[in-house]
């Protein structure tokens, strides 16, 4: 699920790939909206099943990641205010989800992030964060490498 779940780098909340054009992807909001807009190969486009958080040790898949976080909150949406929240107590909350996390690697803000993510992604219903099979080739949703 998380292949198709779409972070557009400029653009706030997620999107989820809806159909491809000629020259971009139709993308539709996950928010409340459900707006469709197209995302052009000039946007930075980032599949969620892409993304990794730092550890001491390696990067952990987000999938693994939102899962521990589903799993702390009992699959509800966090309990942490991210706006009031100080840096200290993101990152001792954080420090529950992913104990290994790497403190100097992963800011505040991506921490934020990830919390708004996973809100989101939990206000849409989506849940199921367990990791699917791997892509086949021509699987890649967005192919024009920097």
């Amino acid at each position: 699920m998380l292949q198709t779940i779409l972070a557009i780098s400029g653009k706030p909340g997620l999107y989820k790939l809806v159909s491809r054009a000629k020259n971009s992807l139709i993308v539709e909001a996950l928010d409340g909206t459900h707006r469709r807009q197209p995302a052009f190969s000039t946007d930075r486009i980032t599949s969620l099943a892409d993304i990794a958080m730092y550890t001491e040790t390696e990067d952990v898949p987000l999938h693994k990641v939102l899962s521990n976080l589903k799993e702390l909150e009992q699959g509800k949406p966090a309990s942490i205010d991210i706006k009031k929240a100080g840096n200290d107590e993101l990152r001792e909350y954080f420090g529950k989800v992913l104990p290994e996390f790497d403190r100097e690697r992963v800011h505040n803000s991506d921490i934020k992030k990830l919390l708004q993510w996973y809100n989101i992604l939990v206000a849409a219903g989506i849940t199921d964060f367990e990791e699917e099979m791997a892509p086949t080739e021509g699987d890649n949703i967005d192919d024009r490498k920097e």
